[in-house]
C-alpha cells in the first residue's frame, strides 16, 4: 500500500494547524509557506478538508483556515480516508472492489485481511495530538 502525496501533505497540513491552533484562521500562504507546499496544490487540499469537515474557512482579511475540533480528536485514519477512500492493501478488499473468481478459496486473503486490520488499528489509535507531541521523523519529501 501507498499513501499519495496528497494523503500525505494534508495530514502534514493538519499537524501545522494542529501546532498553531489558537482558534484564528491561518492564512494558506502561510501554510504553504511552512510546509513547502505550492499554493495551488494547496488550495485543492484545503478544499477536500473543508469538505469533509475537517476544517473551517474564511475569505477575506482575517481568513484562512482552522480546525474545527481539538488535535486530539482527529484520528489519522479519517484524514487519509478522507483523502484516500479505501485504505485496502488489496482490490479485493476494498467496498465495491473488483473480486477475483477464486475469493472462495483464496489461502492468502486472511493474510491480507490481517494486514488490513494492522494498519487499520495502527490508524485508529493515532491522533494529530499524538504526532505533535512525537515529533514524528519523516521522509516526506
Amino acid at each position: 500500500m501507498m499513501i499519495s502525496a496528497k494523503s500525505r501533505y494534508a495530514l502534514r497540513v493538519m499537524v501545522d494547524l494542529a501546532q498553531h491552533n489558537s482558534g484564528e484562521f491561518i492564512p494558506v500562504k502561510e501554510i504553504a509557506t511552512r510546509q513547502g507546499i505550492s499554493l495551488k496544490y494547496l488550495e485543492s487540499i484545503m478544499t477536500i478538508l473543508t469538505k469533509g469537515k475537517m476544517l473551517e474557512s474564511a475569505s477575506g482579511k482575517g481568513g484562512g483556515y482552522r480546525l474545527i475540533k481539538q488535535p486530539s480528536e482527529y484520528k489519522v485514519i479519517e484524514i487519509l480516508q478522507l483523502i484516500e477512500g479505501n485504505l485496502a492493501p488489496v482490490a479485493c478488499l476494498c467496498e465495491g472492489g473488483k473480486k477475483c473468481e477464486s475469493t472462495a478459496e483464496c489461502t492468502t486473503l486472511p493474510f491480507w485481511q490481517g494486514l488490513e486490520n494492522v494498519i487499520n488499528d495502527y490508524l485508529e489509535k493515532h491522533t494529530l495530538e499524538d504526532m505533535i507531541s512525537q515529533k514524528t521523523h519523516s521522509c516526506e519529501s
